[in-house]
């Protein structure tokens, strides 16, 4: 069973997850498929191999062929929906089990596509399951942080070669989350602005880091980059969350993404990534009570994209720092040139 433990040292929670020790290594099976004993459990016609389907964008029997997305548990889940939300002390040492939900969303049937290869439609396919997901595990008020991130490739920590997301929602903030919050606040208390909207300002006024730009969202390389050719993806005005998207931003958002994902494969062809969605909480509770009510005023998503064309070392693991060896501004000009 998990358990979502805090660490006094770093006051950070960690997810105890032994269950996740058993999960697919992409080195020894997929990556072996010469071997003809892999069968792809994302792929069409081998719905069987994952657990019932909890959605899918279909307009025929569950748990059968002819979908567009689906969405299922993670098999190796870090936390569960079925238990309860009571925590415990040891002695100075605190606890509480791992309540969640952990699912997988298979981004399309084909094997082999990624969202450089996907269609608009396909990827606004795509977010609308994310957003469908969103609004569901929403009703479930213990569920307050929501990660969507897609793991692409080995260097990123994929252990399944079938393009999917997933989707995982905490019934605690995370402490980096928090921190953001609060930095948020006090910058929003002193301009009147969040972060994030000054951030994208500067960036659209300095011009030298904007790759593209779609409707009501920007696709950038930040100033501070992590990562060779990182690309975060905002919207133009604040909104707080995918799923307050209109219609037309979710086509808009999806053509930005076509965009970055072609302008990224031109410079670096089939290449290893993480992605992830930075969002406002799900639903509000002790720890976030403060910044909920201005969040319509200073708070925007973003999407992340870094690409990992080189592993992280010592130095970047013991102090938390990037070493990033192309400047931005680069990254900005390639990809431009891209399109």
């Amino acid at each position: 069973m998990s358990e979502i433990r805090l660490d006094r040292i770093h006051n950070q929670y960690v997810v105890m997850a032994p269950e996740r020790l058993h999960r697919p290594n992409i080195s020894h099976s997929v990556l072996k498929k010469s071997a003809q004993s892999y069968t792809c459990p994302f792929c069409e016609s081998n719905e069987g191999l994952t657990p019932p389907e909890i959605y899918a964008l279909r307009n025929n029997t569950p748990n059968s062929s002819g979908w567009k997305t689906r969405v299922v548990p993670n098999l190796y889940k870090a936390v569960q929906i079925e238990l309860e939300d009571t925590s415990k002390r040891e002695g100075m040492f605190e606890s509480i089990p791992g309540v969640g939900a952990h699912e997988i969303l298979i981004d399309s049937p084909c094997h082999e596509c990624d969202l450089s290869d996907m269609s608009e439609i396909e990827i606004e396919n795509w977010l609308r399951s994310m957003i469908i997901r969103m609004e569901d595990l929403q009703k479930d008020r213990r569920l307050i942080h929501l990660s969507i991130f897609k793991n692409f490739g080995a260097n990123a920590g994929a252990t399944q070669e079938h393009p999917h997301t997933q989707i995982l929602a905490l019934p605690i903030m995370p402490q980096n989350e928090l921190i953001f919050l609060e930095r948020n606040m006090k910058y929003y208390r002193r301009h009147g602005r969040g972060i994030i909207e000054d951030i994208v300002e500067n960036e659209r006024a300095a011009k030298s880091r904007i790759i593209d730009e779609v409707g009501d969202f920007s696709a950038f390389c930040p100033y501070a980059s992590a990562f060779p050719f990182e690309v975060m993806i905002a919207p133009l005005g604040n909104i707080r969350s995918l799923n307050l998207c209109s219609r037309k931003q979710i086509a808009d958002l999806s053509a930005l993404i076509k965009i970055t994902f072609g302008a990224l494969a031109k410079q670096l062809g089939r290449f290893d990534y993480n992605l992830y969605f930075h969002l406002a909480p799900l639903n509000e509770n002790f720890e976030n009570e403060p910044y909920m009510s201005s969040m319509s005023k200073n708070y925007r998503f973003t999407l992340r994209i870094t690409p990992r064309i080189y592993r992280l070392g010592g130095f970047e693991i013991s102090s938390g720092m990037a070493i990033n060896c192309v400047m931005p501004e680069e990254c900005a000009k390639l990809l431009r040139g891209s399109l």
